[in-house]
């Protein structure tokens, strides 16, 4: 789907019907939409860059939405066609919750190793609390990126090993109410 064209053919649809929770009609729509901003039909980094932006204009959004873009470039060529476009938009807007999991892992394990170390998770949240800025109160015991990510790992580390696997990092985050709520905050949004 790197090649812009005007629409998408019935085979592109039926495919996109199957691996995302859109219909035929919402995908058409987001397609024009996507072929509008991007008539090459790629999405680099930095459109997708000034794209976030939009999103926090109170914060600098830079650096998450830099992470944010590696999970959505899924081939790792440095551009997102419509089709990395619509599924990341599918699970982060419309997914399960396990799939919702499943991929902050993947924001959160920067070196696709199959971990997440407290260095990757302090990098994210560091970010994070860069591009929030100052809208939102946090508490005492959260009021830092280390202490987030202290906490996090204690939830989080069943063994102990400074790392989380994806089933540590799936079970603790479903003790983490902030977690949950992050992860269900684009939900029914498009």
């Amino acid at each position: 789907m790197g090649k812009a064209s005007s629409k998408l053919t019935q085979e592109q649809v039926l495919e996109l019907q199957r691996c995302t929770y859109f219909d035929k009609k919402e995908l058409q729509q987001w397609y024009k939409g996507f072929m509008k901003d991007c008539p090459s039909g790629l999405l680099n980094r930095e459109e997708f860059g000034r794209v976030y932006k939009q999103f926090f204009p109170f914060g600098d959004s830079s650096v998450f939405s830099d992470y944010v873009f590696n999970v959505f470039d899924t081939n790792k060529n440095g551009t997102i066609d419509f089709k990395e476009f619509i599924m990341a938009l599918s699970v982060t807007s419309r997914g399960r919750l396990e799939e919702k999991l499943v991929w902050a892992f993947q924001l959160y394990d920067i070196d696709n190793d199959g971990f997440i170390t407290r260095e990757e998770m302090l990098q994210i949240v560091e970010a994070i609390y860069k591009m929030v800025g100052s809208m939102i109160k946090l508490p005492p015991d959260e009021d830092t990126p280390e202490k987030r990510v202290n906490k996090i790992f204690e939830l989080m580390d069943a063994n102990g090993d400074g790392r989380l696997d994806l089933d540590e990092f799936r079970e603790g985050s479903k003790k983490d109410p902030t977690i949950i709520q992050a992860l269900n905050l684009y939900d029914n949004l498009v």
